[in-house]
């Protein structure tokens, strides 16, 4: 089924774009439609439901009073509006569903203030400019996406929810990661709002359907000398044990910990030569200092260390980050070389048990192939698989659903463009209620919830009634 989009209006796109003078505007047909895009192919679903969505003109503000004049002159004119960051996301939360006006934010992309664990960005900023401004000041981002290089700082707060560091300092959502947001409305006259701390959860991981985000200040850790590291095993079992060790280890720190299967790592050419053939990975950031129980750690669970080297060393042999050849970025290797290649998000219910992995393992086939990520929730370690599929259809693709089901794991559905649909599962109704106050017409990132049909006629506080009970 294709997403359906609404009709396109009477609008005079030409006098549209003159009326948002100063602000840039893209208009070309190729330009547009390349913007109204982003990694929804890694979903053959989604491909077929999103690829004949556009947009019908871009904007490009470079300031907040320019997207502040964009969101005024769009809700005079009954516009759509779908914010863009570096559009890295998998789930079309940058697809403009009903077409309308696409608002890109990179041109709003400064670094505003390096503090004592915190910084302050412009929502467009690159979150690798980000990084290596806090590193130069001895400071680093707690986690960022292994996209880092066109991801930005908004983008990954609007969208995102774990990345590379979540092993060491929890998802995004985990309390103190985000200190503050600052978000404008859509309305006659757009006000910008802050959010602080608690009340930030309110606009995170919305996919901008609540509030248009300016300014994002997040948490920092000091920087440590890490090394990127990559490890063998004989078997898939053995190599997630080892993960797990390593998530769990109290002498050793670490900022990654993700397994990935032999069958997988073939598709790693770049690794040819620095890693033992066929064999499953273990890939890890460690502490130049936590090297020695990180050696240890791997000896005694029976694997080989392949690889160790700081970014330095990593450079000189022209081979890529760890870390892509972790989270999304595996399925990225895999779809660079076949597009016939998907990925859907799992949950393991207990984390510690090898032999349970092992056995769903067995029992899904071999057009599944399984690749865990190590993080904290809550202050607990948990487990979720990213396992690379050979799309059959959706039929089978359900059925591989089941089967992870069947032995007590949890589906986070990564083939569809409802924000409902996947890890959130049900109505957010903090969310929607912010939409009520800050999109009272419904015009951002439109079609994108479900829910909202539903409640769009209830006021704000009538809306968040649903989310007490």
């Amino acid at each position: 089924m294709v997403a359906k989009t609404m009709d396109r209006t009477e609008t005079d796109w030409d006098a549209f774009a003159a009326s948002l003078t100063p602000v840039e505007v893209i208009s070309e047909p190729v330009l547009v439609k390349k913007r109204s895009r982003d990694f929804f192919w890694y979903s053959p679903l989604l491909n077929a439901q999103l690829r004949k969505c556009f947009g019908d003109l871009v904007a490009v503000p470079k300031t907040t009073s320019e997207m502040r004049h964009c969101l005024q002159r769009a809700y005079e004119e009954d516009l759509p509006v779908t914010l863009r960051g570096g559009g890295t996301g998998n789930y079309g939360q940058a697809v403009p569903l009903k077409g309308g006006l696409i608002i890109e934010s990179t041109a709003m992309n400064k670094i505003l203030e390096i503090g004592e664990g915190y910084v302050r960005a412009e929502a467009g900023a690159l979150m690798a400019d980000v990084n290596a401004a806090l590193m130069a000041q001895g400071w680093e981002m707690t986690m960022f996406p292994s996209t880092q290089d066109i991801a930005t700082i908004g983008g990954f707060v609007a969208g995102g929810s774990a990345g590379i560091g979540s092993i060491a300092n929890g998802a995004l959502r985990e309390k103190g990661n985000i200190i503050q947001l600052k978000a404008l409305s859509m309305e006659a006259h757009p006000q910008e709002h802050i959010f602080d701390a608690e009340e930030a959860l309110q606009i995170h991981h919305a996919w901008g359907l609540n509030g248009v985000i300016t300014e994002v200040t997040l948490r920092t850790v000091p920087h440590r000398d890490w090394v990127g590291c990559m490890a063998t095993f004989d078997t898939y079992r053995d190599c997630y044990a080892a993960g797990y060790a390593l998530a769990s280890a109290s002498d050793i720190g670490r900022k990654l910990a993700s397994t990935v299967e032999a069958r997988i790592v073939e598709y790693f050419p770049r690794l040819k030569g620095h890693i033992r053939e066929g064999k499953h990975l273990l890939v890890s950031l460690v502490p130049a200092e936590d090297m020695e129980a990180f050696r240890k750690l791997i000896s005694d669970q029976g694997g080989h260390l392949d690889l160790a080297m700081t970014d330095a060393e990593r450079q000189a042999v022209k081979i890529p980050h760890v870390f892509e050849f972790a989270y999304n970025h595996t399925t990225l290797q895999v779809l660079k070389a076949d597009r016939s290649a998907t990925y859907q998000q799992i949950g393991v219910p207990d984390p510690a048990d090898a032999d349970a992995v092992a056995a769903v393992g067995a029992a899904l086939g071999d057009d599944v192939w399984q690749h865990h990520e190590f993080a904290l929730l809550d202050g607990k370690i948990v487990a979720f698989d990213l396992p690379i599929i050979w799309f059959k259809d959706e039929a089978r693709l359900r059925e591989i659903d089941g089967i992870y089901q069947q032995h007590n794991h949890s589906v986070a559905d990564a083939h569809t463009y409802h924000v409902e649909g996947g890890g959130l599962k049900n109505a957010d109704y903090r969310h929607l209620a912010w939409k009520k106050r800050m999109d009272p017409k419904g015009l951002l990132n439109p079609g994108k919830s479900r829910a909202w049909e539903e409640i769009k006629h209830l006021s704000a506080e009538e809306i968040e009634a649903k989310a007490k009970g």
